[in-house]
C-alpha cells in the first residue's frame, strides 16, 4: 500500500479494479450511463465552440505568433479543465444517490461491513443526496467564481490555469470523498477538516481524478472510478481518524 502523498494516486488507480468486482459492477451501471451521456454532449459542444471561446479570452496585444500559439494552447487546456469540472459537478448532482450506493457496496467489498446508511429508504437517500450536493455546490461556487475572474485580468490570466488546477483537484477530492464519509454521517465541515490534515494525499487524489476526466473515453468511467477510489482512500486512510 502506498503511503504519504502518493497514496491519493494509488487509491484512485485502485478504483479501476474495484468497479470490476462482481458484487460492485451492478452499482456502476447508472453512474456510468449518466457520465457517458453528459460527457458525450460535452465533447460535442466543446468541439463546436472551443476555438471561439479561447480567442475571445486572449488579450488583443498578443501579436507574437509563437507566444500567441503558446497562450492559445494554455487557454485551451484551461477551458478543457473548467468545462470538465463543471460537468463533473452536474454529473454528480444527477448521480449522487447512485454514487452513494456504489460507495456503500465498495466499502462492503473492502471491509465486509456496510456503513450506517445501509438499508436507508431510497426516497430519503435521493433527497438527502441531492440536498447535500446542492449545499456542496454552493460552497464550491463561492470559491470558484473569484478564481474564474483571474482569467479576465491581463497578465494575471497567465497563472490562472495553475490556480484553477489546484482548486479543481482539491474540490474533486471533497466531491468524491463525500460519498463514503457521508455514508458514515460525517458532515461536510468534518470532511474538510479531515482532508486538510492530509492535503498532499488529497491533492494527488483530486489531481488524478481531474487528469483522467480530461482523457477521451477514459473520462466516461472517471466518475465511478473516482467514487470507488475515494471509498478505498476513506477505508484505508481516513475512517479511523475522522470523528463520527
Amino acid at each position: 500500500m502506498l503511503s504519504g502523498s502518493l497514496s491519493g494516486f494509488g487509491h484512485f488507480m485502485r478504483g479501476f479494479s474495484l468497479i470490476t468486482k462482481p458484487s460492485v459492477r451492478p452499482y456502476v451501471i447508472i453512474p456510468l450511463l449518466i457520465n457517458v451521456l453528459l460527457f458525450s454532449w460535452m465533447i460535442w459542444s466543446g468541439s463546436e465552440y472551443l476555438s471561439g471561446w479561447v480567442e475571445s479570452l486572449l488579450p488583443s496585444w498578443l501579436q507574437i505568433e509563437w507566444l500567441r500559439s503558446l497562450i492559445w494552447g494554455l487557454f485551451a487546456i484551461s477551458l478543457l479543465l473548467i468545462s470538465s469540472y463543471v460537468f463533473i459537478l452536474f454529473a454528480n448532482l444527477v448521480a449522487a444517490p447512485f454514487n452513494a450506493l456504489l460507495s456503500e457496496q465498495v466499502e462492503y467489498h473492502l471491509t465486509g461491513r456496510k456503513p450506517p446508511s445501509e438499508g436507508q429508504n431510497l426516497v430519503t437517500l435521493i433527497v438527502e443526496s441531492v440536498v447535500g450536493e446542492i449545499k456542496k455546490l454552493i460552497y464550491i461556487l463561492l470559491r470558484m467564481l473569484p478564481i474564474l475572474l483571474l482569467f479576465l485580468i491581463p497578465g494575471v490570466n497567465l497563472i490562472a490555469p495553475f490556480v484553477w488546477f489546484i482548486f479543481s483537484a482539491w474540490m474533486l477530492t471533497l466531491e468524491y470523498a463525500d460519498y463514503p464519509m457521508g455514508n458514515h454521517n460525517i458532515d461536510f465541515k468534518q470532511q474538510r477538516a479531515a482532508l486538510k490534515k492530509q492535503r498532499l494525499m488529497s491533492l494527488t487524489f483530486g489531481s488524478s481524478a481531474l487528469f483522467f476526466t480530461t482523457l477521451p473515453f477514459v473520462n466516461l468511467i472517471a466518475m465511478p472510478v473516482s467514487v470507488a477510489g475515494a471509498t478505498s482512500l476513506f477505508v484505508a486512510q481516513l475512517r479511523t481518524n475522522t470523528p463520527t
